[in-house]
């Protein structure tokens, strides 16, 4: 990759004087750096180009450049890539749109052993190594921008430049037929100019390599922020199961992003905000802040604006409320938010005074200082001296207690403003900002990365037989404990078993479930009977449904009958980006009304598992909801972690369901499952299992 960010010869094909064109800006990028590579630019009707001699053709050139930047007319790419193949370039970095055929012409340069960026690319920049391949100017700086979108890129650099973030480093992959965001990621791990990544990505194709260079990123202390578009349902549409259709690419990207230790954001906006808190600002340690305010309505909406945003306006501790009304001694009561009162205006330093009891207290995990402040010396000139020695004081106090202090001020660029940036203490100019980066900031804290075992794959799971008792085979040899069960009807060639001869034989004890083997939806064909009391219900039930059904296997299993369940849907299945997934959600009919459900890369640990269950809204239920006994959590991420491993660890299984895992105090029994094999699509009479809960009231 060093032939693309540091490449020792540059040749610029379609150079020009035209400063309305691409090979203008090309040309004069690449010559900023001709002090520290060899130049060459090509043009086959102009003798110079901005003051430059030029050569008509690649081959004239005196040297094969290391690297080729082509900007001509797309029809003429493929001439001009078979030219260069044929003269020993093998880097090529093209500008050029509407390329035909580009797949076919990135297979052709690696099938040569080169590499292509492009085509539609907007070009590459290295502040460190002088390389400059791009159009506009670029103000060197700390952010690396690797994106698809390079009119995006192009913005996230402009407000970076703004900020006064600058770029380190900026690559437009355009459709990534080549080198992938991966390849250019993993480049900036050991750079020493990048201090953090800003990524736009819209395909996530070779995920599993991606999450391993945001990992490696991560560890090297480098915070990585992600911009991405269009969460297509398409393989929702595809799906069978629950677990398939409930999940959107955006969970899938979200879960990636947790794994690797990367935060997801919406807007370029909000990126390079972000950014330019990681730059200055101690990351906080929890979400317990302390809100110093001018005014209680300021105060008020910070706490509001706080709430909405998971973070946490603790409650003050006795030390601190004591040492808080020793300084605001006017003060009727101190609570968090902490009101001035118009304290400011009387004596500036009562910001920095209460900023240091908040930033002592270990319950506050960060500081936010919202109003006036940073408008006294630009409002009053002869306030300004007075303003920066707070400041200068806030910035002592951070440095000191290593902890954010995030200021809402309703100045922009005054100079107590600036100060408070050079001094690790952010601005923002809106309360809805400061709380909404404090809050991703901590998320970002929160979440490290984690590391994602690899499993063998072992190939099928099962002889494969056919519906509900291959899953139930499949799931109980991975310890899912599931109900007591008997097969009846057609048990094998030729051969049938009698119900109540089955139940005599078996032990089962009643009520009975009676289903249906085969089909992959029962209830849409009557293919489940609950609440069998005795042997003649189940023998009625049973001439009836293969009077309706016709001949088949059939299941019958006891019922669970235990107090206080709690129906959870535990699945898996495999992305084509990012590979297995595991997915907790509510459970039971309603589990696609509710959309309760939360989803990480497969597999997990216990801890992880229990990290899931608690992300969902019903996981109050699971807990003594209204005074009902507490569920056995643990063995529900039994379950959890048992699916994981047996999607991470097989590739056979393209998607898997329990709906529902009941869980009941005394543990977790399984009595759904689905399991769906990459070479056995489902179909009514394929390889495939799908059975309703036993609840009456929760068939599916």
């Amino acid at each position: 990759m060093d032939a693309f960010f540091d490449p020792g010869s540059v040749a610029v094909l379609g150079a020009s004087n035209d400063s309305s064109k691409w090979g203008f800006w090309l040309a004069a990028g690449a010559l900023r750096g001709s002090e520290r590579r060899r130049v060459y630019l090509i043009n086959a009707t102009a003798a110079s180009i901005q003051g430059r001699p030029t050569s008509a053709r690649l081959s004239d050139l005196p040297e094969t450049p290391e690297l080729l930047v082509i900007s001509v007319p797309g029809p003429t790419v493929g001439g001009v890539v078979a030219e260069a193949l044929e003269n020993g370039v093998r880097a090529f970095l093209i500008i050029s749109a509407r390329v035909p055929d580009a797949d076919a012409l990135a297979a052709t340069i690696r099938e040569a052993g080169g590499r292509l960026i492009g085509p539609n690319s907007l070009g590459l920049v290295d502040s460190h190594a002088d390389l400059l391949l791009a159009w506009g100017n670029f103000t060197p700086g700390s952010l690396a921008v690797v994106t698809q979108s390079g009119q995006l890129g192009t913005e996230i650099a402009t407000l970076a430049a703004r900020s006064g973030l600058g770029i380190s480093r900026f690559a437009s992959i355009g459709g990534q037929s080549d080198v992938r965001a991966a390849e250019v990621l993993t480049t900036l791990v050991d750079d020493p100019a990048t201090a953090q990544v800003a990524l736009y990505l819209e395909s996530f194709t070779g995920g599993g390599a991606l999450v391993s260079a945001l990992k490696a990123l991560r560890a090297a202390g480098k915070p990585t922020m992600i911009l991405t578009t269009g969460a297509s349902s398409a393989g929702a549409r595809l799906a069978r199961s629950h677990t398939g259709s409930m999940t959107t690419a955006m969970d899938t990207i979200d879960a990636a992003c947790r794994a690797a230790g990367s935060i997801r954001l919406t807007t370029p906006g909000q990126l390079v905000e972000l950014a330019g808190f990681f730059a200055s600002a101690w990351l906080p340690n929890g979400p317990r802040i302390g809100v110093l305010s001018d005014s209680g309505g300021q105060g008020a909406i910070a706490a509001d604006t706080a709430e909405s945003w998971g973070l946490n306006v603790t409650e003050l501790t006795p030390t601190t409320r004591q040492r808080a009304a020793g300084i605001l001694t006017d003060a009727d009561h101190i609570d968090n938010p902490i009101d001035l009162d118009g304290a400011g205006e009387k004596n500036l330093d009562v910001y920095a005074d209460l900023a240091e009891v908040l930033l002592a207290d270990a319950d506050i995990d960060a500081v936010v200082l919202s109003g006036y402040f940073g408008c006294y010396g630009e409002d009053v000139p002869d306030l300004i001296d007075r303003e920066l020695a707070v400041v200068d004081r806030l910035g002592d106090l951070v440095a000191e207690a290593k902890k954010p202090v995030i200021v809402h001020s309703m100045s922009a660029s005054s100079p107590a403003v600036t100060r408070l940036w050079e001094l690790g203490v952010p601005v923002c100019t809106s309360i809805e900002a400061a709380m909404r980066v404090l809050a991703r900031a901590g998320f970002y804290a929160a979440h490290s990365g984690r590391l994602t075992e690899s499993l063998e794959l072992t190939g099928p799971v099962t002889p494969w037989g056919t519906g509900y008792a291959a899953a139930r085979a499949v799931i109980e040899d991975a310890g899912i404990p599931v109900p007591a069960a008997v097969t009846v009807g057609s048990v094998g060639p030729g051969e049938t078993r009698a119900p109540a001869e089955a139940v005599l034989d078996s032990g089962l004890n009643p009520p009975f479930a009676l289903k249906a083997g085969w089909p992959a939806h029962k209830t849409e064909v009557g293919g489940i009977a609950l609440g069998l009391n005795d042997l003649h219900a189940v023998e009625t039930a049973y001439a009836d449904m293969v009077g309706r059904l016709g001949e088949g296997e059939y299941i019958l299993e006891e019922m669970d009958t235990r107090d206080h369940v709690v129906e959870i849907l535990v699945g898996g299945r495999q992305d084509e980006n990012f590979g297995p997934l595991v997915i907790v959600a509510a459970g039971g009919t309603e589990t696609e009304l509710f959309a309760d459900t939360w989803l990480e890369l497969a597999p997990v640990t216990h801890t992880e598992a229990v990290d899931m269950i608690a992300r969902l809204s019903c996981s109050r239920l699971l807990t003594g909801w209204r005074g009902r006994p507490a569920a056995d959590i643990d063995a529900l991420a039994e379950v959890i972690v048992a699916v994981s491993r047996l999607v991470a660890g097989n590739n056979a299984i393209a998607e898997i369901e329990i709906n529902p895992v009941r869980v009941a105090p005394d543990g977790a029994l399984a009595v759904d499952a689905l399991v769906v094999t990459t070479d056995n699509p489902p179909a009514e009479n394929v390889s495939a299992a799908y059975v309703s809960a036993e609840n009456p009231n929760s068939e599916d």
